[in-house]
C-alpha cells in the first residue's frame, strides 16, 4: 500500500461484537450477542407522523445546514428530563451527537494525549475502549464487582488519572447497577481527589421495577461530563445521542464535534423534538420496560432449568439488556463460540470486555431481541454445547 498509515491508525481494532454479527446472520441462529434494541419497541407510527410535520411545517430548515450545537428544543428536552436524575442543567451545557458512541469520540479526542492514564471498570463497555484506543492512553482497570467499582481500589489508583468512565446504571456488558452506598463511595473518592468522572447512561431508563438512584453526575456536577442516548428509547438509527458538560469544557467539545460532523442531522433532531413534545417518551419507555422485563425472566428462568448440574453462573439484571454469565473453570468462551453458534445460538465472549486481564470463561447474554420460544430454545442449545465441550 502506497499511503502511510497514522501511528494511532495502529490502535484501531474491529468490533469483536461487530464480526460476532456477521458469523450470526446465517438463517435459523438466535443471537444473544448483538446489544441491539428490539425493532418491536420502534415507534414507527409517531415517526412517520413527526416527519411528515417537520416537512410540512417546516421542510427547509429541517434539510439545511443547522447550529453544531444541536437544536434548541431538543437541548431544552435534555436539560429538562435530567432533573428527574437529580441533575440541574442548563441547555446551554447540552451538545446534541451523533449517537453517544460519538460522545465517547470527542472526549478521547478532547481529554486523552498518548500515555494518559484513564480508569475503567473491570469489564467494560468494548466501544468505549475503541474510542480511548486510538489516543493511546494507559487504561487501567479498577476492581469491581456486583456493585460496581471498588471505592478503595479506585482511591490507589487515582494519581495522575484523566478520568474514570462509568457506566452506573444495567452496565454492558454486565448488566450491573451501581449501589447507592457505592455511588457515593465514588464520588467521594472523586470529590477528595479532584478525580474527573465520565458517566455514561444509555440504559438509565430501562429499568424493570424500580427507577435508579440518583446519577454521579448529580453530585458532581462541576467534574463530570454525562452521555445519554436516544437509541434505547426511540430508535438506534436515528443517531442521536448527547454529552452534557461543565461550562469551562462544553467550548473544547464543541470544536471537537464541528471538526467531525459540523452539526448532527437537523431533520433527525426535528422528528425527535416532534414526537417528544407531547409527552410521548412517558407513555412509550413503559411499553419497552415491561417487553424486557419478560424477556429477561424467561432468559432468567431457562439458565436455571438448562444449567442444572453445571457449574454455570450468572447475575439478575434489574433492567437494561444484558445479563453476565460465567462458564465452568477451564472454559473459553471464545473457543465455546463457534462449537454453539455450529447449534445455532451466539453470545459474545467476555474477554473481549476487559482493558486487561480479561477473564475467559465469562460471557454476555442480551436477551432482548429474541421471543420467549427462541430464548428457551437458544438456552437449551447452549446448555448442550457447554455440556459436550466440559473441561476434562
Amino acid at each position: 500500500m502506497s499511503f502511510t498509515l497514522a501511528q494511532r491508525a495502529h490502535k484501531m481494532n474491529p468490533s469483536v461484537i461487530r464480526e460476532i454479527l456477521k458469523v450470526t446472520e446465517k438463517p435459523g441462529i438466535i443471537s444473544f450477542a448483538g446489544g441491539l434494541p428490539s425493532p418491536d419497541t420502534f415507534p414507527i407510527d409517531a415517526m412517520r407522523e413527526a416527519c411528515e410535520r417537520v416537512l410540512k411545517l417546516d421542510g427547509r430548515a429541517a434539510l439545511q445546514y443547522a447550529a453544531s450545537e444541536g437544536l434548541p428544543q431538543l437541548r431544552e428536552w435534555v436539560a429538562n428530563d435530567l432533573k428527574k436524575q437529580g441533575m440541574q442543567v442548563s441547555p446551554d451545557q447540552v451538545l446534541i451527537t451523533t449517537g453517544s458512541q460519538q460522545g465517547l469520540d470527542l472526549v478521547a479526542k478532547v481529554l486523552i494525549d498518548a500515555g494518559s492514564k484513564i480508569l475503567v471498570e473491570t469489564p467494560t463497555y468494548l466501544g468505549a475502549l475503541q474510542a480511548f484506543m486510538p489516543m493511546e492512553p494507559d487504561v487501567v482497570s479498577v476492581d469491581s464487582d456486583d456493585e460496581g467499582v471498588d471505592a478503595t481500589d479506585l482511591r490507589s489508583k487515582t494519581r495522575d488519572a484523566r478520568f474514570i468512565y462509568l457506566l452506573p446504571n444495567f452496565q454492558n456488558p454486565t448488566g450491573r447497577t451501581m449501589s447507592e452506598a457505592r455511588r457515593a463511595a465514588v464520588a467521594q473518592v472523586a470529590l477528595d481527589t479532584g478525580l474527573p468522572v465520565i458517566e455514561d447512561n444509555p440504559y438509565g431508563d430501562l429499568w424493570f421495577d424500580q427507577t435508579p438512584t440518583a446519577s454521579l453526575s448529580s453530585r458532581l456536577p462541576e467534574q463530570s461530563l454525562y452521555l445519554g442516548s436516544f437509541s434505547k428509547i426511540l430508535a438506534p438509527g436515528l443517531r442521536l445521542g448527547y454529552v452534557v458538560a461543565p461550562r469551562a469544557l462544553y467550548p473544547k467539545l464543541l470544536q471537537a464535534k464541528q471538526a467531525a460532523d459540523l452539526h448532527t442531522p437537523s431533520f433527525n433532531q426535528r422528528v425527535v423534538a416532534e414526537v417528544l413534545k407531547d409527552g410521548f417518551i412517558d407513555r412509550h419507555v413503559p411499553t419497552i420496560r415491561a417487553l424486557y422485563k419478560r424477556q429477561c425472566k424467561a432468559m432468567l428462568q431457562a439458565l436455571e432449568r438448562e444449567m442444572a448440574g453445571l457449574d454455570v453462573t450468572w447475575n439478575r439484571p434489574a433492567g437494561g439488556m444484558f445479563l453476565w454469565a460465567q462458564l465452568p473453570k477451564g472454559m473459553d468462551a471464545v473457543k465455546l463460540l463457534p462449537h454453539a453458534v455450529d447449534k445455532n445460538v451466539a453470545f459474545v465472549p467476555g474477554s473481549a470486555f476487559y482493558a486487561a486481564n480479561p477473564m475467559h470463561e465469562t460471557l454476555r447474554l442480551s436477551f432482548v431481541t429474541s421471543t420467549v420460544e427462541q430464548i428457551q430454545t437458544g438456552v437449551a442449545a447452549l446448555a448442550q454445547t457447554i455440556r459436550e465441550h466440559l473441561p476434562r
